[in-house]
């Protein structure tokens, strides 16, 4: 099956502050804009949870951060987007994003969540569970960064966790 590579008229990708390479506005993007589909392969559960296990391995044996690129579609699968052609792939995490995700029709899109100046990195929230969160330091250096990838609705677990650690 031939890919072409997935694209926006919105986008560029090029370094990040943030981490490594990052995707920014090639022109305002106006709220609620679905600025790129994040595409890739579709797989099981269980094959996913194979591909994450295996990548968290060898990540960890050569002390690299991220290069997972696991996004839940539905109960049965999920898309697989470490493949050439997904662009959207290169969207970093932050604790204060501009942009989320959103499934449309069996479609995982990316969508502005607020206007978005040209120039401006585009991220969202990766909302990874509270499970392993520790292994998933967060570098997005925002006013909000809670210091990991997290799910904002676990914040507040967080904060109270580390305020036990603090008295222990």
């Amino acid at each position: 099956m031939e890919h072409k590579n997935s694209s926006s008229p919105y986008i560029i990708v090029r370094n990040s502050k943030i981490h490594g390479r990052g995707v920014f506005a090639k022109k305002d993007i106006p709220k609620g804009a679905r600025i790129i589909e994040y595409v890739g392969e579709r797989i099981t559960k269980a094959e996913a949870e194979r591909r994450a296990e295996k990548l968290l391995n060898k990540h960890k044996e050569n002390q690299v951060h991220g290069a997972v690129y696991l996004f839940v579609l539905n109960k049965r699968h999920d898309i697989d987007g470490y493949v050439p052609y997904n662009t959207a792939r290169h969207i970093n995490h932050s604790c204060d994003p501009n942009a989320e995700t959103e499934i449309i029709r069996g479609k995982i899109w990316i969508i502005a969540i607020k206007n978005i100046k040209k120039g401006e990195e585009i991220t969202y929230n990766y909302s990874y569970d509270y499970d392993g969160y520790d292994e998933h330091h967060c570098y997005c250096r925002t006013n909000r960064c809670v210091g990991y990838i997290l799910a904002e609705e676990h914040w507040p677990r967080l904060k109270k966790d580390s305020l036990k650690k603090k008295k222990l």
